[in-house]
C-alpha cells in the first residue's frame, strides 16, 4: 500500500480527525451519517480517495530563520525599544526588542536596516507581521515616494537626495545623487530600511532621543523626524543649486568664453532628477497632515502640517530654478546663434576684401597683348596702390558696420 493511501486509512481509522487513535469507534455523525462499523477496508479506502481534496493541506512556506550572527549583521544598523520617551535598557536584541515592546504598554521597538536582502527582510517581516507586498516594494527599492495603508501597518516610501561637490559644472559632472528610505510603523514598531550611501539616520535617532518629549507619541513621532529630517536636507541642496544656476547665468552673457550648452543641459536633467524625487512626496504629506489615520498621533499630525509647508517651499523653488534654467539654455542657443553670425560676417567681410586683388591680379593675369598700361613702367605700381585702396576702403566700411 502506498504512503499517501496508508495515511487516508489511518485517518478513516480514528473517525476522520486527524488526532484520532487506530481502532477508535468513527463518530456516527459524521459525513453523511452513515455507519462504517460494517464496511470493509476496501469501501472506505474508496470513499476516502473519492474525497481526495479534503484530506490534502499545504502549509504556507516561511522564510528560513535567522541566525543570531545574521541578525547583527552590518545588514542591521540599529535596534532599540523606547517607551515613555526614553530608551530601554536590554533592547538591543532583535526578537527581545519585539517581545519587549509588545509586553509593556506604551513601548515600541525602532528596527534600522541597510539594503538588506529578500530572506533577512522575509526574516524581519515575519517577527513584525510586515505586509508581503510592501516587503517587496522594501527590497526591491527604486519606488516612487508614496503612502499605504495595511491594516494597522503604514507603509512610506521617501526620496533621499545629496548634493555632489565638484570644482567645474562638465557635460558629465553629478551632482544630484537620490536614495530611498521606507519606513513601517505600526503599534508598537518601526522599521527603517534605508537604500543608498547617503541619507543616514543615526544622527536623527540622537537628535530624537534628545526630545523625549516628542518621541513619547510612539512610533508616529519616529516618521514625523525622518520625514523633517529628509524635507531640511532638500531645503540645503535647492540653495546650492540655486547657486549653481547662478553662476551658469553668468557664465551665458561673459564675453571671454563662449556659453557651454552641453553644461547647462546636463545641470537641467539633474535639477530635474530631484525635481522627480520631491514632488510625488506631495500627497502623502498632505495625507499625513490632514487625514486622521488611527497609526498617527493627533499631536504628531499638527507637526506634519510644518513639514509639508517646507516641502510645498522646496517644490516652489525647484519648478523656479527648472524655468530658470529652461530660459538660460534658451538664451545660450541664442548666443551661440548670434556667435555664428558673428563669425560669418566676418568670414564674408574678409573674402569680400581678397576678392578685390584677386580680381585685378586675374585680369592682368590674361596675357593680352594691348591692355591699359601695361607696357608702362608705373603700371605695376599703380596697379598695387590701387588694390590696397580699394582693399582698406572695405576694411573701414565693415568696421565702421560692425562686421570686423
Amino acid at each position: 500500500m502506498h504512503r499517501a493511501e496508508a495515511d487516508v486509512v489511518t485517518g478513516i481509522a480514528g473517525g476522520g480527525s486527524g488526532g484520532g487513535r487506530p481502532g477508535r469507534e468513527p463518530d456516527h455523525g459524521h459525513g453523511h451519517g452513515e455507519d462504517h462499523d460494517g464496511g470493509s477496508l476496501r469501501d472506505l479506502l474508496a470513499g476516502a480517495l473519492a474525497r481526495p481534496v479534503s484530506l490534502v493541506r499545504t502549509r504556507p512556506k516561511r522564510p528560513p530563520r535567522l541566525t543570531e550572527e545574521q541578525l547583527h549583521s552590518g545588514r542591521v544598523v540599529a535596534c532599540h525599544v523606547y517607551a515613555e520617551g526614553r530608551r530601554v535598557p536590554d533592547g538591543s536584541n532583535l526578537l527581545t526588542a519585539a517581545n519587549i515592546a509588545r509586553r509593556q504598554h506604551g513601548a515600541f521597538a525602532w528596527l534600522g536596516l541597510f539594503e538588506p536582502s529578500d530572506t533577512e527582510l522575509a526574516s524581519i517581516a515575519e517577527i513584525y507581521g510586515l505586509p508581503p507586498l510592501a516587503v517587496e516594494d522594501a527590497v526591491v527599492a527604486h519606488q516612487r515616494p508614496k503612502i499605504e495603508l495595511y491594516g494597522s501597518t503604514l507603509f512610506m516610501v521617501l526620496k533621499t537626495a545629496c548634493y555632489v561637490e565638484h570644482d567645474e559644472l562638465t557635460a558629465d559632472t553629478e551632482v544630484v545623487v537620490t536614495g530611498e528610505v521606507m519606513v513601517f510603523i505600526g503599534n508598537d514598531f518601526v522599521v527603517t530600511v534605508r537604500h543608498g550611501n547617503h541619507g543616514a539616520l543615526e544622527k536623527l535617532r540622537a537628535d530624537l532621543e534628545g526630545r523625549p518629549e516628542m518621541l513619547q507619541h510612539g512610533p508616529s513621532a519616529v516618521l514625523h523626524a525622518v520625514c523633517d529630517g529628509i524635507v531640511d536636507n532638500y531645503l540645503d541642496l535647492v540653495e546650492r543649486l540655486d547657486a549653481d544656476v547662478d553662476a551658469a547665468e553668468a557664465s551665458v552673457f561673459e564675453r571671454s568664453a563662449r556659453p557651454s550648452v552641453e553644461k547647462l543641459y546636463q545641470l537641467k536633467r539633474e535639477v530635474l532628477e530631484f525635481k522627480h524625487a520631491v514632488a510625488p512626496l506631495n500627497n502623502p504629506l498632505r495625507m499625513l497632515s490632514d487625514t486622521a489615520l488611527p497609526m498617527i498621533d493627533p499631536h504628531v499630525r499638527d507637526h506634519f502640517r510644518d513639514v509639508f509647508d517646507h516641502l510645498v517651499q522646496v517644490t516652489q523653488r525647484i519648478a523656479h530654478l527648472d524655468e530658470l534654467l529652461s530660459s538660460i539654455l534658451q538664451a545660450t542657443l541664442t548666443q551661440v546663434t548670434i556667435s555664428q553670425n558673428e563669425d560669418m560676417r566676418k568670414i564674408s567681410a574678409w573674402v569680400a576684401i581678397g576678392a578685390v586683388p584677386t580680381a585685378l591680379a586675374g585680369i592682368y593675369g590674361m596675357n593680352f597683348d594691348h591692355m591699359p598700361e601695361l607696357r608702362q613702367v608705373w603700371g605695376y605700381p599703380a596697379v598695387l596702390l590701387l588694390m590696397a585702396t580699394i582693399c582698406l576702403s572695405l576694411h573701414r566700411a565693415f568696421r565702421r558696420n560692425g562686421w570686423l
